[in-house]
C-alpha cells in the first residue's frame, strides 16, 4: 500500500502558496517509515502531492511533487522514483550549462530551488577531470544516496564522487556526520579556476564542499569597482582578495583562522600576486585598531560567516553587522567602495539594509547604493521560500 501522510489545512495552504516544507505540527496522520516518499493528502483526503518524510526533523515533509490526486494517478499508482530523480537532476544540470560560467567549479543542484530538497551537488574541475561533492541533508535524500550517485555518474561522468555529509544540520534528521568517498577518486586538492584566478580547493576538509561558490559572481563585481588600497575582512581563502589584487595597488586580507591565512598566502603565491598581505587577526579588533591608527582604504569588502545561526542569535548578529560596517565606513576613503555581505538567512535583505543605513548614520557619512546582489546564479532563489535567499550583498559608494 502506498505510504500516506495526512496534513492540516494550514499545511496544505502553505504548499499551495509555494513553500515545500510541512512541519510536524501540521501532521494529522502518518503510518510511514523514515525517508519514505509518501503520498500527501489534506484533511478532506484530497491529494496534495508527494513528499519525503522525516521522522525526527521539525520539517516532517519536503515536497517533491505538488498536484492533485488526479494528476498523480489512481490510489494504486506509484511514483517512478528513478525517473523522477533523473528528470530533476538533468533539468538542474542542463540549466547550469546555460549560464556560461567563467570557471571550473559550480553548484549543479541547489536543493529546494531545483525541486530536489535537501540535496546539494557541487562540481569541481581541473586539468585531470571533474569531481562531484554531494550532501544529502534529510532522511529521504540520504536513503536515496546510492540512486543519486548512480544517476550523477551517468549524466556527468565524473572522476570521483565525495559525500561531504558533515554539516551539523544532519543531526536534526537523526543522521550522522561523516565524509565518504562514494565513487572513483578524489585528489588531495583540486586547482579550480574562477575567472583569471586559481584557487586550491580541499574537497574533504574545506569550508562547505571545498569553496564558497555562492560568492563567485560577487567577486567579479567587487573587482570591477575596486581601486587603490583595499581591505578584505573575513577573507577565508582569499576569495575576494585575490580578485581585488589584480585591480588594486595593495590588498590587506584579514581572517582569525591561521589555516585560512596560510591558504590565502598560498593562493596569492600560486597566482603570482605580490601585492597581497594576509594577516591573522580578530577582525572586530583589527578594524578598531586600523581606525585608531588613522588608516584609510579605497576599497573594503566585508564577507563574514553567518552571525545568526538561528533566530535566537539575530539580535547579537545585527549588533555585529552594525559594528563592522560602522568601522568600515569610517576607514573608507571618500569616493571609495564598500562591498558588504551577510549570509545569515535569518537576517533578511531589508533588515540588513537597515543595519547598514544605521551604521552610515552613526559614522556620519553619506553613501549611495550602487547595487544590491545575492548569491550566484547557480544557487537560485526559490520565489516564496525566503530560506533559499541567504546571501545579501550591497555595493556602496562613500561620497565626499
Amino acid at each position: 500500500m502506498t505510504p500516506t501522510v495526512v496534513i492540516s489545512r494550514r499545511g496544505a495552504d502553505r504548499v499551495r502558496a509555494g513553500h515545500p516544507w510541512i512541519y510536524q505540527s501540521d501532521i494529522l496522520e502518518a503510518e510511514v517509515e523514515s525517508g519514505d516518499l509518501v503520498r500527501v493528502r489534506e484533511e478532506r483526503r484530497r491529494g496534495i502531492g508527494w513528499g519525503l518524510w522525516s521522522s525526527q526533523s521539525q520539517i516532517a515533509l519536503r515536497m517533491m511533487v505538488v498536484g492533485s490526486s488526479g494528476s498523480l494517478g489512481s490510489e494504486k499508482d506509484e511514483i517512478d522514483e528513478r525517473a523522477l530523480f533523473e528528470s530533476r537532476l538533468r533539468q538542474a544540470i542542463d540549466y547550469r550549462a546555460t549560464l556560461a560560467i567563467d570557471g571550473t567549479a559550480c553548484r549543479l543542484v541547489h536543493g529546494e530551488a531545483d525541486r530536489l530538497p535537501a540535496l546539494i551537488v557541487d562540481k569541481y574541475g581541473d586539468a585531470s577531470g571533474e569531481y562531484l561533492v554531494v550532501q544529502t541533508l534529510c532522511q529521504g535524500m540520504d536513503r536515496r544516496a546510492t540512486l543519486i550517485v548512480e544517476l550523477l555518474r551517468e549524466i556527468v561522468r565524473p572522476r570521483g564522487v565525495l559525500a561531504r555529509n558533515d554539516p551539523k544540520v544532519r543531526r536534526l534528521e537523526g543522521l550522522d556526520e561523516r565524509v565518504d568517498l562514494l565513487a572513483g577518486e578524489i585528489p588531495e586538492t583540486v586547482a579550480v579556476r574562477e575567472g583569471d584566478v586559481t584557487f586550491q580547493a580541499d574537497l574533504r576538509r574545506g569550508q562547505k564542499t571545498g569553496l564558497f561558490l555562492d560568492q563567485r559572481e560577487n567577486h567579479v563585481v567587487a573587482a570591477s569597482c575596486a581601486a587603490g588600497r583595499a581591505l578584505d575582512a573575513f577573507t577565508y581563502n582569499g576569495g575576494f582578495a585575490l580578485h581585488l589584487a589584480r585591480r588594486c595597488s595593495s590588498v590587506v586580507a584579514l581572517d582569525s583562522s591561521e589555516a585560512a591565512v596560510a591558504l590565502t598566502r598560498a593562493n596569492a603565491a600560486a597566482n603570482g600576486l605580490t601585492n597581497l598581505e594576509a594577516r591573522e587577526a580578530n577582525v572586530f579588533d583589527e578594524l578598531r585598531e586600523l581606525e585608531a591608527s588613522g588608516e584609510h582604504f579605497d576599497t573594503i569588502v566585508l564577507d563574514p560567516p553567518a552571525f545568526a545561526k538561528n533566530r535566537a542569535a539575530v539580535g547579537r548578529a545585527l549588533a555585529g553587522y552594525k559594528e563592522i560596517n560602522l568601522r568600515a565606513l569610517r576607514l573608507l576613503a571618500s569616493g571609495g567602495h564598500l562591498i558588504t555581505c551577510s549570509c545569515s538567512y535569518h537576517v533578511d535583505e531589508s533588515t540588513f539594509v537597515a543595519v547598514v543605513t544605521d551604521a552610515a548614520l552613526d559614522a556620519r557619512v553619506t553613501v549611495t547604493l550602487v547595487e544590491k546582489r545575492t548569491q550566484a546564479r547557480d544557487h537560485p532563489v526559490l520565489v516564496g521560500v525566503p530560506e533559499t535567499h541567504y546571501v545579501k550583498c550591497l555595493v556602496l559608494r562613500k561620497l565626499g
